[in-house]
């Protein structure tokens, strides 16, 4: 009988878990057997393998993170390290491994075919949607959900005491969360690593006065993505505070955006993406990841994933800069 395995990479994603579940159940149709990795890359070169059976998949589609664990592995760039991998892999008689992850995961998967001849197959799970090839990655629709109903509950506080907050969202090198996250919840300013020019500490806190001005009574809210200002959220409210002369409160979400339970959307995209996966081992794909793409599954060469040329829908960013000026600037008319 045929057997594959299975691990999740890297960060956590919320749907990581259904994906699981639709590998083994589509796999266990096909008269094909699973084996999960515990632990990422880690968890194969120490061989902590643990069988998947339909019937453990039962009810752990609606859990956040991913019951076979996750870690980072920067060993497994050397050689012998995914040479020990390739041997355990296949001492089990594994044809073909599934790797859940982001970019550093898929980095880790094309390592493996150099020394390791079976199939390797990627499917995008990362909050931070940032792979190119796919237009949506497992975990990001409800890492903005999450992020937004934080910033709702910062809002109202906000709102209460008439505060101005810097709100540091997740997305490593990539504006994707920020951008939805600033649309959704309305926000006065955002700060994403693809604005270019990016904006500058002068305009920033003209705005905040302007909007300080008009309506002394309100909140005010700016999303800044993670990674992108010299000290970070603190660094940036520091900063504003000394030049508004308003106390602008940093607020890191931090890694409550990639906790909780997967929306019905991350469910959905992950089970789609597990059948395609299965179905691509069974007509002989290698090295590729599978992806979501004009609203259907497509394969990409792993290779291409890492290039770095993933943009933001300019709609999207031209709908936010077109709405969060009005904010402060329409009392009493034009």
């Amino acid at each position: 009988m045929k057997k594959i395995a299975v691990i999740t990479s890297g960060g956590d994603a919320p749907g990581m878990n259904a994906c699981i579940r639709a590998i083994v159940n589509t796999a266990w149709q096909e008269g094909i057997d699973v084996i999960g990795f515990r632990h990422g890359f880690r968890g194969i070169v120490e061989n902590l393998a643990q069988p998947l059976h339909p019937d453990d998949m039962r009810l752990v589609s609606q859990r956040g993170g991913t019951f076979l664990k996750s870690a980072r592995y920067p060993e497994f760039r050397d050689a012998a390290t995914a040479e020990a991998a390739a041997k355990q892999l296949d001492a089990h008689g594994i044809s073909a491994l599934i790797v859940i992850g982001g970019d550093g995961s898929f980095r880790g998967a094309h390592h493996l075919t150099k020394y390791w001849p079976k199939q390797v197959i990627g499917v995008p799970g990362t909050i931070d949607n940032d792979l190119t090839g796919t237009d949506v990655a497992i975990g990001f629709s409800t890492a903005v959900d999450t992020a937004v109903e934080a910033i709702d509950r910062v809002r109202e506080t906000a709102e209460a005491m008439a505060r101005v907050f810097i709100i540091e969202v997740m997305g490593r090198r990539a504006g994707f969360i920020g951008l939805h996250a600033a649309i959704a919840s309305a926000a006065e300013a955002m700060i994403l690593p693809e604005m270019e020019p990016q904006p500058k500490l002068a305009n920033l806190a003209d705005n905040i006065r302007q909007a300080r001005k008009k309506f002394p009574d309100s909140s005010y809210i700016v999303i800044l993505s993670e990674n992108l200002w010299p000290g970070g959220v603190h660094g940036l409210a520091e900063s504003l505070s000394q030049a508004t002369g308003t106390t602008c409160h940093p607020c890191p979400l931090g890694h409550i955006q990639r906790g909780g339970r997967p929306n019905a959307q991350d469910r959905i995209l992950a089970m789609q993406l597990g059948q395609a996966a299965v179905a691509a081992i069974l007509k002989g794909s290698n090295d590729i990841m599978v992806g979501f793409a004009n609203k259907q599954v497509v394969e990409v060469p792993i290779s291409r994933t890492f290039e770095r040329d993933k943009p933001l829908n300019q709609g999207l960013v031209d709908l936010q800069f077109g709405l969060q000026g009005v904010n402060f600037t329409s009392k009493n008319g034009r």
